[in-house]
């Protein structure tokens, strides 16, 4: 029996590849209307504003990582591992980033080549949100459009709390905290931060689904993990604007363990992959942080990247998505996330549904 062919489109944010590419990545960064939400006559040109007025702290982030992201190369690495992961179809993955080279349209090109027999959109953030993979599903429909890609296409919005993800994740939490624990005197606390990328309140205020599922994500990850009596807090990273952020800050979480004269172990629980926000602001300015406030121990759980719990997991929910058939799922197939949170892709499409006929008169 011939075996499906399936090209599965991974979606992340993507990265400049050189010094030079820094400040357009930038540009296309700001003048994403999920991001900079702002009227559409000023957005280009406030982007650019913005863009210029990042790129010299950019440049010195990225000089420390080489004067480049390594998320691309990360990507291709789960792609290979998650094709071999999936012996029963014919897999292909593709890689569409949303700011920087390998772009939607460059993406859907080869997947219209390919000549799959379903197209799978298969997020790399775990947590849905408008700004991440709202904003990629935006981008992937308007390219596959534009090059006349035609297959039936299976949409998965979101896999936060999946039991199979969230064990893998306990897995890497499970390894560093035992290696944090070795490294710290007896009478040491130990506290587990989950800092995920914050958002401003008003897109949460809006009914964007994120911090709802963040928060979901960390108890399921404490559920898989199983270890009693653990010291954690949900904090969050990279503020970006002067505007009110979601709380509490990463740095308000570190000045507190040092308030409290604990250690600290930091999981990225929205990232999969590492790259500058992991490897830089966590690895290098949180550290920093910490040393000058005299918290007595920093550590950091890697990234997921290709572990194999992580990829076995993906796998599992790539099974589960394509064994929906056509349009939109989560991990479990329905919406999951409450009514509150009107910015949910399945409220969107509940939304704009079009009206169920009137039955004919008999």
């Amino acid at each position: 029996m011939e075996k499906p062919r399936v090209a599965i489109v991974l979606f992340n944010l993507g990265g400049p590849d050189s010094p030079a590419a820094i400040k357009p990545f930038l540009v296309n960064l700001f003048t994403d209307p999920a991001i900079l939400r702002v009227p559409r006559l000023i957005r280009p040109l406030l982007a650019r504003i913005i863009a210029r007025a990042r790129v010299k702290p950019a440049t010195a982030n990225y000089a420390i990582l080489g004067g480049r992201s390594p998320l691309l190369e990360l990507t291709e690495q789960q792609a290979r591992a998650l094709e071999a992961a999936l012996p029963e179809w014919d897999a292909r993955c593709f890689i569409a980033m949303r700011y920087w080279h390998p772009f939607s349209r460059e993406a859907a090109r080869a997947v219209r080549d390919w000549g799959p027999d379903r197209v799978l959109l298969l997020p790399l953030y775990p947590q849905y949100s408008t700004t991440t993979t709202g904003s990629s599903l935006s981008a992937w429909r308007e390219a596959a459009a534009s090059v006349g890609l035609v297959a039936p296409v299976t949409t998965l919005c979101c896999y936060y709390a999946d039991g199979a993800y969230a064990a893998a994740i306990a897995a890497l939490v499970s390894r560093a905290y035992a290696e944090a624990r070795a490294a710290l005197p007896p009478e040491i606390g130990l506290r587990v931060l989950f800092s995920a990328h914050g958002l401003p309140e008003t897109i949460i205020k809006a009914g964007d689904p994120y911090q709802h599922q963040v928060e979901r994500s960390v108890a399921q990850v404490l559920r898989a993990w199983g270890a009693p009596g653990i010291d954690w807090q949900v904090c969050y990273q990279s503020r970006a604007t002067p505007q009110r952020w979601i709380g509490p800050s990463t740095e308000e979480a570190i000045e507190r363990a040092a308030h409290d004269k604990v250690a600290v172990l930091v999981e990225p629980i929205a990232f999969v992959s590492e790259h500058s926000e992991t490897l830089v602001e966590l690895d290098v300015e949180y550290r920093e942080l910490a040393e000058r406030l005299r918290v007595p121990g920093y550590f950091r759980v890697p990234a997921p990247n290709d572990d194999p719990g992580f990829i076995a997991a993906l796998a599992r929910i790539a099974r589960r998505a394509a064994g929906e058939g056509d349009g939109l799922c989560s991990f479990a197939g329905r919406r999951t996330c409450p009514a509150a949170h009107g910015d949910c892709p399945h409220a969107r499409a509940e939304a704009e549904a079009p009206p169920a006929p009137l039955p004919l008169a008999a």
